[in-house]
């Protein structure tokens, strides 16, 4: 007899063993089916793996400049294959949380690649059988890949992607990185303070496009201070295999030029996984399934989650929409629209939420921005972590915030200050309210409020 329940969830990434885990806690039966590793991209090839190198990067950089906090260190040497084993330790842990969470919660793991179809019937192919499930409801958490365009010559080389550029045995002595979004400027960072020589190839005319401009700009000022080389504007025409090297060629406004390098990263984008879904009779919107607000698809009782969708195609994102999704289900209302922040874990960090400033105006609202460096910040000068800034862009007449930047150390933990504000509907001159605790960096943020208002104590 086929098994049923109340709810099957193919994929374990982050909106998919969410969802399992919430439905259960609500008093569903839940089954999770996954194909690779728990956890998904994020734990396995993404979030997580890019993080803790990225701290190792940290280390790098605060002993080269020990120098600057009267410490001295002669010599030092670094790893790869350490950096590599110690991130896979912290996969595994994590990995295995998960496992013992879907335990604790009596949620069924089934090993193995879902296909779905419209009855809600789901048959699980794993290397050794084949077995069907029946579910009253099905989510979709299936993730992405990275998505590789057909670029003349590419598959004439080797190359990475996200995938694949965190299990490197050796360090390359240059990279050309193609894609000036956040996954690619990461890594960047990482190589960077490898001494590997990055060049990024960017189409737009900024690195983040998607990001605000006063953000992106501050971020390539910073790299290119640190020896990245930023290629903006810029189309790859072709690569080629010369001598042991690879060649790219390029079209910078109508200039050709060529790089020679070592290595290469495309890191252009995510495409969805359609993997199992593909007899579903659901509704696509390009390239993305299809949902409305509670993230139901066009087919009854079949709902999709994350990267399959679209949107920010972030693990917090992804996690929110199945928790969503769940809500529905259970028949609990959800009417408040997510408020994402949106974080880059570069040196120094960006970290946002709501609009720009260009989208803030492009949107019809009377804008009014301020932004304050901070760089006079005690604890930051105090730390040496005195780069970046913070920006309010909120509506001009009663103060509402719309958007929040962030950019400098730490400031991908103090976001959620921004998001709380604008969840809450709080205006400017709450912000300003609040008292915030001394020193820290996030006092910052009270400064800019201060200064949006006309009576900042440091800044006017």
């Amino acid at each position: 007899m086929m098994k049923s329940f109340d709810l099957v969830v193919i994929g374990g990434g982050p909106g998919g063993y969410a969802a399992a885990i919430r439905a259960a806690k609500l008093g569903l039966s839940v089954a999770l089916v996954e194909g690779r590793e728990l956890g998904g991209t994020c734990l396995n090839r993404g979030c997580i793996p890019s993080k803790t190198l990225l701290k190792h990067a940290e280390v790098i950089e605060q002993i080269k400049e020990s120098k600057t906090y009267g410490i001295t260190v002669n010599d030092f040497s670094f790893s790869i294959d350490a950096m590599v084993n110690r991130k896979n330790k912290v996969v595994n842990q994590l990995r295995n949380g998960i496992k013992g969470l879907l335990r604790q919660n009596k949620i069924t793991l089934f090993n193995g690649y879902g296909t779905v179809a419209d009855d809600k019937t789901v048959t699980i192919s794993s290397v050794n059988e084949t077995q069907k499930i029946q579910a009253k409801n099905v989510l979709l958490a299936n993730g992405s890949t990275p998505f590789v365009p057909e670029l003349p010559g590419l598959d004439t080389i080797s190359y990475h992607t996200s995938d694949t550029i965190f299990d490197l045995k050796e360090v390359p002595s240059h990279m050309v990185i193609v894609g000036g979004g956040a996954i690619g400027l990461e890594i960047a960072c990482i190589f960077n303070s490898l001494d590997t020589t990055v060049e990024i190839v960017e189409m737009a005319d900024r690195i983040l496009p998607n990001e605000d401009a006063d953000a992106s700009d501050y971020l390539a000022s910073q790299l290119e201070k640190n020896g990245v080389v930023i290629h903006t504007n810029t189309k790859i025409t072709g690569f080629r295999n010369s001598d042991g090297h690879i060649i790219v060629d390029m079209d910078k406004q109508g200039k050709q030029q060529t790089i020679e390098t070592d290595s290469v990263l495309v890191s252009v984008g995510r495409t969805p996984n359609l993997t199992g879904i593909e007899k579903l009779s659901v509704q696509f919107d390009g390239k993305f399934v299809k949902v409305d607000k509670n993230m139901g698809t066009s087919a009854p009782g079949i709902y999709a989650v994350g990267d399959l969708i679209g949107g920010y195609q972030l693990a917090h994102a992804a996690s929110d929409e199945g928790i969503r999704a769940i809500n529905h289900i259970v028949g609990i209302a959800t009417n408040k629209e997510a408020i994402i922040p949106r974080c880059v874990y570069t040196f120094p960090e960006i970290a946002s939420v709501g609009l720009s400033e260009s989208d803030a105006k492009e949107a019809g609202y009377a804008v009014k921005v301020k932004k304050v460096d901070i760089a006079a910040n005690g604890k930051a000068i105090a730390s040496g972590e005195n780069r970046g800034f913070m920006k309010i862009i909120a509506e001009e007449k009663y103060g509402e915030i719309l958007g929040v930047v962030m950019v400098g150390s730490h400031v991908t933990e103090m976001i959620s200050q921004g998001t709380s504000f604008m969840h809450l509907e709080g205006t400017v001159e709450e912000l300003e309210n609040m008292v915030f605790p001394h020193p820290t960096i996030s006092e910052s943020l009270f400064e800019t409020a201060g200064a949006w208002l006309g009576k900042g104590i440091h800044y006017s």
